[in-house]
């Protein structure tokens, strides 16, 4: 290709031959050029092709992009057209050529030297580590010490010196390909790679722009030119497993991974590759030509004590970017913390972002840091104007200009000494975790605990009855909030006795009052699990079948809401491999799901509720005998439908009674109070007097169901009516009604 003998900027596309002297000179055009020129093949081009001026612009813009890689001097080197024209070349054409082609050949020597310096495609495409770590640019690495070691002892071999760090998401795999950068700066590598550079290579960079087939391979094959030339260069690709199909188009098998394998396996170039476990498993190991080009270096997540002497390391940083304090006691928090409730990501990483975001919430509490700024601001402006009146002779106007520079320098120095000591608290660190989390993670105030305190009380107010079942549930909620149990392990019930009694109400209530919503209530029925083939809709479908990617119905909502309380009904119903199943969660709070993660349930509260040993209720008198009794006889009775393994890891086993005459009183009432509230949205009110309650009580108390046919009953005698009376226009807001008993009738008065 040629460069346009005019502008000589911009790849010729139109070619005249000249007469000059009697020698027939080619001069070659760009587009640009040749339309001023008005060359008439521009246009009869247009009218061929039927292209507009702006796809004319384009072709040209497109033209230069793809030819910008390409060196100078074969752009600049016309002998190739020569012979296109048949051209002839006379001695002394052929001596200045000789010249000619001397001095490129000595001009290439010296680009070629130059280029080796300059290093065009490792500049464009990468980014020089060494350098930055030189500058002062990179974090400095704590720890990690053998990763490193040991990778110095791979890149220090005589061939398949190419290390690829192996682990999972954010245990530092990149920090140490920079660390690496850091020791190779300071001189404290073997004396082989004193003179070493380290390149971060853009994979993404490289494959950008590539329209043409071959410019990606192109540049790929420069890049590895010039490591291979330099001699010292070690690319460093994170990601690595990206190079499996970057480049490759449809049908073709050239992509990067096969570009490199030849220069990694003769040890021309030096390659440090960055993944994660799972992607070098899905793409690095099923090339096995690729894998035996690496040495694998396994970089384990880092311990707590491990992740605090890291978080000692950076803190400058931090404090430096977000102007705070960061004591050690807070780091402690922020380690131990991020370990106990985050669950899904992995140290140090995720303490890291604790301490950033932390930070973040300190700095933005400080509003004297605004006005600092606002301050500093205008301290430029006036210094600027003091220098301008300088220069103008005018010494008054610079020496008023000088009295505020010293009033505004004061008064910032007298705020950076006011708002300078923020300090990030624990609090600080709790509320991030909370906020991410959603679990309760920041110190129980007075008022939360209060709350707790007064559990059974506020239970008591939605469930009648059942007083020993509302008392164990408190003490239980007491233990796991205020820290005082066994990590890892759930707290579990189970609730027994006979249907109607409150066992599932009592399960609401307490979501209401430690979320403040039944929505926190993750509620599962059992008899939706009888089969054995169902167990795996808890857990996700297994690979291969319909609904993998959709992930389990009770490990989706636990990963989603994991400080809920968990209900699983009619427990008894559930197909014995369910069981199988909860006894893992129950003794280690943690289930793995069909796709290999794992979830938590530590911070859950499980509730299962059965219906298990009711037919004991006409021997013993199931609500009137004593509670011990009645507990032990119902407790024998489980140990016949489930497995001594399941029964033992459950904290608490709660019989609920049969209730009475005076607790279903108690119901009605709170029953019709839901219907009074109803009523009063309506702009109405209702009273109903105690003889409607009796007959209510009367016409609904079967010991057998609970408290359940008395709902039915209000419907019917109460509800239905004042629902017809409205629809015919009756009852209108504003109106007092009085439910009354006449003659064995309810009646609306």
């Amino acid at each position: 290709m040629k460069l346009c003998s005019e502008c000589k900027k911009n790849i010729a596309v139109v070619f005249t031959s000249m007469m000059e002297n009697g020698k027939s000179e080619i001069k070659g055009l760009c587009i640009d050029c040749a339309k001023k020129k008005g060359i008439p093949i521009i246009d009869q081009l247009m009218q061929q092709t039927g292209m507009s001026p702006e796809d004319i612009d384009n072709l040209s813009s497109q033209m230069n992009s793809i030819f910008e890689e390409m060196d100078l001097e074969n752009l600049e080197n016309d002998n190739m057209f020569m012979n296109l024209f048949n051209v002839s070349s006379t001695s002394k054409d052929v001596e200045d050529k000789e010249n000619k082609s001397s001095d490129v050949k000595e001009k290439s020597q010296k680009k070629d030297k130059k280029s080796k310096k300059k290093r065009k495609f490792l500049e464009l495409y990468g980014t020089n580590l060494t350098e930055k770590a030189k500058n002062n640019e990179v974090d400095k690495i704590i720890g990690r010490n053998r990763e490193i070691d040991r990778t110095i002892q791979i890149l220090n071999r005589r061939t398949k010196n190419n290390p690829i760090l192996i682990g999972e998401p954010g245990v530092g795999k990149t920090a140490i390909a920079e660390g690496l950068a850091v020791r190779i700066a300071q001189k404290e590598v073997p004396s082989k790679l004193f003179n070493a550079e380290v390149y971060l290579l853009d994979l993404t960079a490289v494959v950008a722009g590539t329209q043409f087939r071959g410019q990606f391979e192109g540049r790929m094959k420069n890049i590895i030119k010039e490591a291979q030339e330099s001699g010292n260069v070690i690319l460093v690709i994170d990601e690595v497993h990206n190079i499996m199909g970057a480049g490759e188009v449809q049908g073709g098998a050239m992509n990067a991974a096969n570009i490199l394998k030849p220069a990694l396996a003769r040890g021309e170039i030096q390659v440090i590759g960055v993944t994660t476990l799972e992607e070098y498993r899905k793409h690095i190991e099923k090339d096995s030509a690729l894998e035996r080009r690496f040495q694998p270096v396994q970089v384990e997540e880092p311990t707590v004590e491990e992740t605090i002497e890291i978080l000692k390391g950076i803190k400058d940083y931090y404090e430096d970017y977000h102007k705070v304090k960061i004591s050690d006691e807070v780091i402690e928090a922020a380690a131990n913390l991020s370990e106990r409730y985050i669950t899904d990501r992995y140290l140090p990483d995720k303490a890291i972002d604790v301490i950033d975001e932390a930070g973040s919430r300190a700095n933005l509490k400080n509003q004297g840091l605004v006005e600092i700024q606002a301050l500093k601001e205008e301290l430029e402006k006036i210094q600027d104007k003091k220098e301008e009146a300088s220069n103008n002779n005018d010494f008054e106007k610079a020496a008023q200009y000088k009295m505020d520079e010293c009033r505004i320098e004061e008064k910032i120095k007298e705020m950076e000494k006011k708002y300078s000591e923020v300090e990030i608290t624990i609090e600080d660190i709790a509320f991030v975790i909370e906020s991410w989390t959603k679990i309760p993670v920041q110190k129980i105030t007075e008022g939360e605990a209060q709350k707790l305190l007064n559990l059974e009380d506020r239970l008591h107010k939605r469930i009648i009855g059942q007083h020993e079942a509302i008392v164990s549930l408190s003490k239980a909620i007491r233990r796991n909030r205020s820290g005082f149990r066994k990590k890892k392990k759930p707290t579990s019930f189970i609730f027994v006795g006979p249907t109607g009694v409150g066992k599932t109400e009592l399960v609401k209530a307490l979501s209401c009052e430690l979320f403040g919503s039944e929505e926190a209530l993750i509620r599962i029925d059992m008899s939706e699990y009888m089969e054995k083939h169902t167990v795996s809709k808890l857990i996700g479908a297994p690979p291969g079948y319909v609904g993998y990617d959709e992930g389990g119905q009770l490990t989706e909502m636990v990963r989603r809401k994991p400080y809920s309380v968990i209900l699983l009904d009619e427990i008894e119903k559930a197909h014995p491999d369910v069981f199988n199943m909860l006894l893992q969660i129950l003794e280690d709070g943690r289930l793995t799901d069909s796709q290999g993660r794992t979830v938590f349930f530590e911070n859950s509260v499980i509730i299962m509720t059965s219906n298990a040993g009711t037919n004991f209720k006409s021997n013993i008198g199931f609500a009137k005998d004593r509670y011990d009794v009645l507990e032990s006889r119902v407790k024998d009775a489980l140990k016949d439908i489930f497995r001594p393994e399941f029964l033992n890891r459950v904290d608490e086993t709660i019989v609920f009674t049969s209730l009475t005459k005076d607790e279903l009183r108690q119901i009605i009432n709170l029953m019709l109070k839901d219907v009074m509230d109803e009523v009063k949205e309506k702009g109405m009110s209702m009273e109903v007097s105690d003889e409607v309650k009796d007959f209510i009580l009367e016409k609904g108390y079967d010991e057998k169901y609970g408290a359940r046919p008395l709902r039915r009953t209000i419907q019917r005698y109460i509800e239905d009516e004042i629902a017809e009376q409205y629809l015919q226009g009756k009852l209108k807001e504003g109106c007092n009604m009085n439910v009354k008993l006449n003659e064995g009738k309810v009646v609306f008065e």
